[in-house]
């Protein structure tokens, strides 16, 4: 029969060790058990913890977990899955700026520090869109696209429309490679002619094209494919 939290030694208990030992000192099914709170008569919380993760490889692979995936776990109700994907969001977000503060952009080094840990981890590839003032602030950030990259799936029609909508300057786009290399394929070379020339057209600076791998980044306009 599966040991249930409250018939542990007070010393077992996450909880209890957080409070003693301090959050480092637990391991990732201890944390997840006290979000998780309370098991079923059938599980622990430590259990249904390691349910969830027992299937991935590193504890980074759980931010893509999605709500159908957690609830279909025996023993997470909505409830449960609602508090473990805020968690996970909340975990993002502390690796990232937040546009709650001013960020410039200065450089590619800071488009890589604004958005590396928010995408370097996707298993597939997101397009996003950095909107900036005549003063290169950000002023908007969107994730417009999904998928393999390619001509047809990135519409310069919609990238510039939200430009204008929002009254900016500038845009730089950003976009991960799920492989962890950045180096740009054929088709992100294309992609970005095609939208220097369209920013040129409108009359809405297209200032790069930064390509975010496995902790490192390529921009496009150090490789001189923007002039």
């Amino acid at each position: 029969m599966t040991l249930m939290i409250k018939e542990m030694h007070s010393s077992d208990k996450p909880r209890e060790r957080l409070l003693t030992y301090g959050a480092d000192k637990l391991n990732n099914q201890e944390l997840l058990a006290i979000l998780i709170n309370s098991g079923s008569r059938e599980e622990s919380s430590l259990s249904l913890a390691n349910n969830i993760i027992k299937d991935f490889k590193t504890i980074r692979d759980l931010r893509d977990i999605t709500y159908q995936e957690l609830t279909g776990i025996k023993g997470i109700g909505q409830a449960k899955a609602v508090t473990i994907l805020a968690m996970i969001e909340l975990a993002v977000r502390m690796h990232t700026h937040s546009l709650e503060e001013d960020v410039y952009i200065k450089s590619p080094e800071d488009v890589s520090m604004l958005l590396m840990e928010k995408l370097r981890y996707y298993q597939q590839e997101h397009f996003v869109v950095l909107y900036l003032s005549t003063k290169n602030m950000v002023i908007h950030q969107d994730t417009l696209f999904k998928g393999s990259l390619n001509t047809s799936i990135v519409h310069p029609r919609e990238i510039f429309k939200e430009a204008v909508k929002r009254s900016a300057a500038a845009i730089i786009c950003v976009h991960n490679h799920p492989s962890g290399d950045p180096t740009p394929s054929h088709e992100d070379i294309e992609v970005t002619k095609r939208l220097k020339e369209c920013g040129e057209l409108i009359g809405i600076d297209f200032l790069d094209h930064i390509i975010i791998g496995s902790g490192r980044y390529l921009s496009l306009k150090e490789m001189n494919y923007i002039n």
